[in-house]
């Protein structure tokens, strides 16, 4: 595992076979909307989620370019670096599957090299677009009630995957805190399979609104007792200080073009 975020959360959420599932990260309501659906809406609203379907985002994060390209139902992920030997790589992702390009030029991968690249490329992106994808087809979601996490009070929201449309990791489970007042979500918890499995706190911090969508950093936590997998009770170890920050994970030049608007900042 080269970096926490990067490799350990690469094959999180969505696989090669359910990327045409992503579309807008809405889906109709048949039922009466529960408690923790409401939360979500509200915390998707107040972070400009909205505006992720119809916006060009162009950010930097550990020296690799990447973009968000979407409108509507159709989306386009994007990752652009220079590898060992200064070849310039482009990932692309998008409704139609998965390619690498090698200065300007189409390569052909393993399925398994294919999988891998692309549920990266996918990972960052989604992380960095949260709460955007929430209300995505497969999310089943939980509502744990209320928390305290350095004196403001938060509600818990517990995220878990169907096995259909929820990708070869649908069994890991997430934690989302969103503010009770400000309904900004500011804290997340995950145990992951990955890698041999295991557990992570995110806090958010410099949080900033360009052209009207929420963009957030995060301090990557860790538990001192590696074998702690219970994320529903990772706000606890955090308030005791049994957790350890383990990197950061900073989006960087962050830049927005609202198609709608044509807008940008």
């Amino acid at each position: 595992m080269k970096y926490i975020l990067f490799l350990l959360l690469s094959s999180i959420f969505f696989s090669c076979d359910n990327i045409q599932n992503q579309g807008q990260g809405e889906t109709s309501q048949a039922k009466p909307v529960s408690e923790s659906q409401k939360i979500v809406d509200k915390a998707r609203e107040v972070h400009g989620s909205a505006l992720v379907a119809q916006a060009d985002i162009t950010f930097n994060f550990r020296e690799r370019a990447y973009k968000s390209l979407r409108d509507g139902g159709a989306f386009q992920y994007e990752r652009i670096f220079n590898d060992s030997v200064d070849n310039k790589v482009r990932d692309i992702l998008n409704n139609d599957g998965f390619i690498r390009e090698v200065n300007a030029e189409k390569v052909t991968l393993l399925q398994e090299k294919e999988k891998a690249y692309a549920n990266s490329v996918n990972s960052v992106l989604y992380f960095a677009l949260l709460p955007y994808n929430l209300n995505d087809e497969a999310v089943n979601k939980k509502y744990l009630g209320t928390g305290t996490i350095k004196g403001e009070n938060y509600h818990k929201i517990k995220i878990t995957f169907g096995r259909e449309n929820g990708g070869k990791d649908f069994e890991d489970e997430f934690v989302y805190f969103f503010h009770t007042e400000k309904n900004t979500m500011d804290y997340l918890a995950y145990n992951y399979l990955t890698d041999g499995g295991g557990a992570r706190f995110r806090e958010a911090y410099n949080q900033r609104e360009i052209s009207g969508i929420l963009f957030s950093d995060f301090i990557n936590y860790g538990p001192v007792d590696e074998s702690r997998r219970d994320v529903e009770n990772f706000d606890k170890l955090f308030e005791e200080g049994q957790l350890k920050e383990l990197s950061r994970i900073d989006s960087e030049d962050v830049k927005v073009v609202l198609k709608s608007t044509d807008k940008s900042m």
